[in-house]
């Protein structure tokens, strides 16, 4: 129980649960990533089907998330399962990973990309440095572009410091925003862009494939590394889990919320994709700026020069939708490792006014702020999302432990194509994860050592927790 016996509040519904993995899922991938993958793999159809085979991927971790968070609606998502699945250790390192690294860190990247599509829709206007300064050797630029970045964490956390309830509504009105845009481009590029059905037939031969790897392109080397960014775009489909104390009537509405959420999102990407390849060839996206992206070069065949404008308002949007609903879930982690004495009390607070945990959300905005400002978000991020799926696979693996372990709890969503989903998942899992370290050692390795980290703060934090309870004891004694 929170240490002021104020408790969450079940505040929000079927539409908001589902609104918080879509926003979650449409940031900037479905905008940028196409270009990488057609490197990757070479043609319309092998892109088409890696977008088809990731999301069939994130389906089947949805609906084995589906039965756990029915089963054990509480705070914390993943952090809960892997806690009773494995033990604490576990279910901590993992909180520590998405609070330290991974979840502030795309904060940071998403509020930092906010301004800087900001700055290219005022044309530059943003660009303005106020000073510089230099740390470990490294110099860190302070301007308009970041102060925006801040002041973007910063109301994105207020925002959230409200009713759930009210970040719920906030979500769906960004979701519909979003999944209007998408569809804007995708129909627009069908109906008025001068394209060829002929161009799926074609292949990629001499794109330029800018800041694409060699080793990457064609074979399976190349299938994993379109993998990874398809699964980059999906990414946020787990986004509820940690909300699940705060889902009413949680047993119906979390299923459907991973079905629909994940249904929504795939039929989108598979039409936008569509889209993108009926307009352009192959090679013309391999061979798309970094600068730029292929939403913005297929918007260009049919509105112009403002397809910059546009798309950068959709992407302004994106970032904008994804930020707000990784602030609202990421905040439980802290939270839950707070009531389980893992972590700072204070941060178990629940505002009496709001019913929510307001002080990890505001520590959360504030490393995020911090890891904004440093400029290694990005570099956090790559590490991370190795590592992160080694979380995910234990995660899903918790349906076995708990079949096995409690056979005869309560569970009103059984995952569906049990055991074979939960088993492709894990396959399809521990193969990326194989195909990670052999085609990026070093950032595997690094992404491991920065989750390592956590087991010293977790061995004090346990030996804190130890020693508390030992003096209740002794208190009770007398």
């Amino acid at each position: 129980m929170a240490s002021n016996n104020v408790t969450l509040v079940r505040g929000l519904g079927l539409t908001a649960a589902t609104s918080v993995n879509i926003a979650n899922m449409i940031g900037t991938g479905i905008f940028l990533k196409t270009r990488v993958m057609t490197c990757n793999v070479g043609t319309p159809g092998r892109v088409l089907a890696v977008w088809l085979v990731a999301g069939l991927l994130a389906l089947a971790g949805a609906l084995t998330y589906a039965e756990l968070c029915a089963m054990m609606p509480r705070a914390g998502g993943e952090y809960v399962f892997i806690r009773e699945a494995y033990g604490p250790r576990w279910g901590f390192l993992f909180g520590w990973t998405q609070f330290f690294i991974a979840r502030t860190g795309s904060q940071a990247a998403l509020a930092v990309g906010f301004a800087i599509f900001l700055n290219i829709l005022t044309g530059g206007a943003l660009g303005g440095i106020y000073f510089h300064w230099q740390l470990l050797g490294h110099d860190f630029a302070f301007g308009h572009l970041q102060v925006i970045a801040l002041s973007l964490l910063a109301v994105t956390t207020l925002i959230n410091c409200g009713a759930v309830a009210l970040s719920g509504n906030v979500a769906s009105a960004l979701t519909f925003l979003k999944i209007a845009l998408v569809l804007a481009v995708g129909v627009g590029a069908v109906i008025f862009a001068r394209g060829d059905w002929a161009h799926f037939a074609l292949a990629n031969i001499g794109g330029t494939c800018d800041d694409v790897n060699a080793a990457a392109r064609g074979g399976m080397a190349g299938f994993g590394a379109a993998m990874l960014g398809a699964l980059w775009a999906y990414d946020g489909w787990n986004n509820i889990a940690p909300l699940a104390g705060e889902v009413r009537n949680p047993q119906r509405n979390l299923p459907r919320a991973f079905f629909y959420g994940m249904a929504i999102v795939g039929a989108l990407y598979i039409f936008a994709n569509i889209a993108y390849f009926y307009v352009l060839t192959p090679t013309q996206i391999a061979s798309v700026s970094t600068s730029s992206s292929v939403a913005t070069e297929v918007a260009s065949k049919f509105l112009g020069a403002s397809a910059v404008m546009l798309i950068a308002v959709a992407l302004m949007i994106s970032s904008f939708g994804a930020l707000h609903t990784s602030v609202l879930a990421g905040g439980r982690f802290p939270y839950a490792m707070a009531r389980d004495r893992l972590f700072f009390k204070s941060l178990s607070h629940i505002s009496p006014r709001t019913h929510v945990p307001v002080r990890a959300l505001v520590v959360q905005g504030i490393w995020s702020g911090v890891l904004a400002l440093s400029g290694s978000y990005d570099t956090l991020t790559d590490y991370a999302i190795f590592a992160l799926w080694i979380f995910y696979g234990l995660a899903t693996a918790s349906v076995f432990v708990f079949r096995r372990r409690m056979p005869h709890a309560e569970r009103p969503y059984r995952t569906w194509g049990y055991p074979v989903v939960p088993i492709l998942f894990l396959l399809v899992t521990a193969w990326l994860i194989v195909n990670t370290l052999m085609t990026a050692p070093k950032q595997s390795f690094i992404g491991l050592a920065l989750i390592a980290l956590g087991l010293p703060v977790y061995w004090y934090w346990s030996r804190n927790n130890q020693m508390v309870a030992a003096r209740e004891d002794s208190t009770e004694e007398r």
